[in-house]
């Protein structure tokens, strides 16, 4: 008899299944048998497996609707707009989706929660105690405040949620190009110098397929509810020391161009802290920035070598 997999036919409800974390997320649960049900307000056309739901979390009709329909045992929650911009448009934009659908979905799970709830949250909510630089964007304020309704709803009404404050996050099939990692390692591959910052900032670099573990290990860990847990590489790596890591493996003489640009306000360096994520999740980061980088490297090194009727569906996840 075939060993039974750790996720077969868990009814799992993915939101954001079409971002960078969501379609590595995704691919693992259909690896292990699971029934997933993967939301976006715009579903991909090259969707791979699960049953997909076109939907706006802030619609709270709808999420209810859909909370009803799908009944899922495990809900991960990683639906948000990502970006460090420091622009008055982003307010609004972070507000409704990072707050208001996360508010909105939790209310709709409140009358009969699931087993287990994981909010992606993010590393820009903390600024190692620094509360004046937990709010130094839209996005991480936006962030914060969900943190703060869903360790509330689990007090209150008992939604079995764990937050994970994930570091910065990359790997293959990243989506947004103009991200560090992908943009240095296109910008070397074309011959031409990425135009960066100073180069300064201090960042936690943590690989996609350690954080898609991460957030899978919590929504087996009852005793992680409640509880908002960092997960990152827990090492601080600067910007220079990643592009040159990256020029490494590459084995291209050309550099950055640091300086051009200016740096963000208010940006401040990032570290992890991980004895939560060992205590709680029995989770450690298994992959090192220069593997990481390396597998990163080769994916895009194989994206461009290949035919373009042929490229893995993992170029647009």
């Amino acid at each position: 008899m075939a060993q039974r997999r750790p996720w077969q036919d868990t009814r799992v409800l993915l939101t954001g299944a079409s971002g960078f974390i969501g379609a590595h997320v995704l691919r693992r649960l259909r690896e292990q048998d699971a029934d997933v049900h993967a939301t976006s307000r715009v579903p991909p056309s090259n969707a791979d497996g699960g049953t997909w739901h076109a939907i706006d979390l802030t619609d709270a009709d709808a999420t209810t609707a859909l909370i009803r329909s799908v009944r899922p045992d495990v809900v991960l929650h990683l639906a948000a707009t990502v970006s460090g911009a420091r622009t008055i448009d982003m307010v609004s934009q972070t507000l409704w989706t990072n707050l208001v659908g996360s508010v909105t979905l939790l209310t709709a799970l409140a009358d009969a929660p699931p087993d287990a709830v994981v909010f992606a949250g993010s590393i820009e909510e903390s600024s190692l105690g620094d509360p004046a630089a937990s709010a130094s964007s839209p996005y991480a304020m936006a962030k914060l405040a969900a943190t703060g309704y869903a360790t509330m709803f689990h007090r209150l009404w008992g939604v079995p949620v764990t937050v994970l404050r994930i570091a910065t996050v990359y790997g293959p099939g990243q989506p947004d190009e103009s991200k560090l990692v992908p943009h240095v390692i296109t910008s070397l591959l074309d011959g031409v110098r990425p135009r960066l910052s100073r180069g300064s900032k201090l960042a936690d670099w943590v690989y996609i397929d350690d954080v898609v573990t991460a957030i899978l290990a919590a929504a087996r860990r009852p005793d992680a509810n409640g509880q908002v847990i960092e997960i990152g590489s827990g090492e601080q790596v600067s910007v220079a020391r990643t592009v040159a890591t990256i020029r490494d493996i590459l084995g291209t003489p050309l550099t950055a161009e640091f300086g051009v640009l200016p740096d963000r306000p208010f940006d401040h360096d990032q570290r992890s802290h991980l004895v939560a994520a060992d205590r709680l999740l029995d989770w450690r980061p298994d992959i090192g920035l220069t593997t990481g980088l390396g597998r990163t490297v080769d994916w895009y090194r194989n994206r461009r070598s290949a035919p373009q009727n042929s490229m893995s569906r993992q170029e647009n996840p």
